[in-house]
């Protein structure tokens, strides 16, 4: 990945103020922190965009992440995370992850394969035509 990510109007998006754990010994965010904001969005989008009872049935479980850095976030710098999904494959969504800095800049991307779990099966579902239709960016 070294395109620039530009999340669509819709995208779903949260803030994040590092904690000083989340520092490291280069005095910026550690790298895992990003992955763990990557899911934090991921999460919120999921519980935002549908009900306890649209996902009660459901679960998801990371395939592959890919992430790059660009800016260090600095102690006190507030991101913004965007996220919203890409391509379809069965049972396969792409999410795709964008956290810029407070001055507009991109300081990590992902792009991850996540795979849709029938809890009662315990075995990967292709994707519901509803959660296409509720999660693909329209603009």
């Amino acid at each position: 990945m070294s395109r620039l990510f530009v999340p669509p109007s819709d995208a779903f998006s949260l803030t994040f103020e590092p904690k000083a754990s989340d520092i490291d010994a280069n005095g910026h965010v550690n790298n895992v922190v990003y992955l763990g904001w990557a899911q934090d969005l991921a999460i919120a989008h999921w519980e935002a965009w549908a009900s306890d009872e649209q996902r009660a049935p459901w679960s998801w479980v990371a395939r592959r992440h890919e992430i790059d850095y660009r800016r260090e976030l600095l102690p006190g710098e507030i991101a913004t995370g965007y996220t919203w999904v890409g391509e379809l494959k069965g049972p396969r969504f792409e999410r795709y992850v964008r956290i810029d800095g407070p001055d507009g800049e991109m300081c990590a991307q992902s792009r991850t394969d996540w795979v849709l779990i029938d809890i009662a099966a315990k075995r990967p579902a292709r994707v519901l035509p509803w959660m296409v239709e509720r999660f693909t960016p329209k603009g």
